[in-house]
């Protein structure tokens, strides 16, 4: 019986969590509940446009169950354009019908679980209500075939950031993706049109996003705004060296006018060795750590305020280990404690500083309309 009793106590002892632990585990819990997690990039409208289900959609990285699991709170729904769609002018027809997937296939089909939110104070209220706040973001600015007029409607339909480009340069601004491509005429950055488009944004109040920009199409942006912009799903170039990922310059230029980069999950954005995995061989997967690597680096270079997560989920085929999908955001929350973050550094980089930025986006849109 003293064997038995020892050996339950020295198992017990084993297994039981270090006070440390538990704490950490608490704090997992509030923060996931109290946080308002705000993910600038989702693309599962790319899938539910053709009849995939967001309310259990196993096979995707995004479903209604485990949106709540991770304890998701707004989440920015891409409105993707690929660039197949130039040819033949159907940019903007694809663009409404990427817009409609959004309104009827998610926010209509499920009113219980989300909510339409125009404003950061949408975002908050939607939150209150325990419902997941849903946005819009354009990617791709051949989306408005260089037409204000459809930018101006793609605002009154919801928009409310959009991505300058995505891989392919448009006719004003330059894409990261296809500078070397000698068949591609550039521009240096932003054409006088490009500039023009920005500042229509800003009296708007439609968030800039310079992911996917070349960098000089970056300076270009960051020096024509007159608000804060975003890079709403990009990484950190000195951590992996790919032209998507933005440069220590360019993190601190960010900072210094009050922006706002939010992370990228993609296994190639995050990791030196999967973004070098030779084309056709599989990719070595990123890990949770590597994510946290360039969290990390980013509130090095440009303070905690310039952080923020725009996971890429459903755009992406390779997501780190412990970052599957969006039910996984519970073990980030986790790494970050363990790194030494706060529970209030962590809340910044949930949706703090997102809210922040669309509060002053809406502040300069309110100034020039006046």
């Amino acid at each position: 019986m003293r064997y038995i009793a020892a050996t339950l106590l020295v198992c017990t002892m084993a297994t039981a969590a270090p006070p440390s632990s538990k704490k950490i585990d608490s704090e997992v819990k509030k923060i996931t509940k109290s946080a308002i997690l705000i993910d600038t990039h989702n693309d599962i409208p790319s899938f539910t446009i053709d009849g995939i289900d967001i309310g259990n959609a196993p096979k995707n990285q995004t479903d209604i169950p485990r949106l709540k699991e991770g304890g998701v709170g707004a989440v920015f729904l891409s409105v993707y354009v690929a660039a197949t769609y130039v040819v033949g002018n159907h940019s903007a027809n694809r663009t409404l019908q990427m817009i409609d997937t959004v309104y009827h296939d998610i926010i209509n089909r499920y009113p219980d679980t989300f909510q339409l939110a125009l404003t950061a104070n949408d975002i908050e209220r939607a939150h209150k209500k325990h419902k997941i706040a849903a946005l819009l973001g354009i990617e791709g600015g051949h989306a408005i075939e260089d037409s204000p007029r459809l930018l101006r409607d793609y605002y009154r339909l919801g928009v409310r950031y959009m991505t300058l480009t995505h891989w392919n340069t448009n006719d004003w601004a330059d894409s990261s993706g296809d500078m070397k491509n000698p068949d591609v005429a550039h521009h240096n950055g932003l054409t006088p049109f490009g500039k023009d488009v920005v500042r229509e944004m800003n009296r708007l109040g439609m968030m800039v996003d310079i992911s996917h920009t070349a960098d000089k199409t970056f300076y270009d942006a960051l020096e024509t705004s007159q608000a804060p912009i975003i890079a709403s799903h990009s990484s950190c170039r000195a951590v992996t060296n790919v032209p998507r990922n933005l440069t220590d310059d360019m993190i601190r230029a960010l900072a210094k006018k009050g922006g706002v980069m939010q992370i990228n999950f993609n296994c190639g954005f995050v990791s030196q060795k999967s973004a070098d995995a030779p084309e056709g061989a599989p990719t070595p997967r990123a890990t949770l750590a590597d994510v946290v690597a360039h969290i990390d680096h980013a509130r090095q270079v440009g303070g905690i305020d310039v952080v923020g997560i725009g996971s890429d989920f459903d755009g992406i085929e390779c997501t780190p280990e412990g970052l599957d999908d969006v039910s996984k955001f519970p073990n980030l929350t986790r790494a970050l404690l363990e790194k030494g973050y706060s529970p209030g550094d962590i809340k910044k980089i949930y949706g703090g500083n997102t809210l922040r930025v669309m509060r002053q986006v809406e502040k300069v849109a309110a100034q020039l309309q006046h």
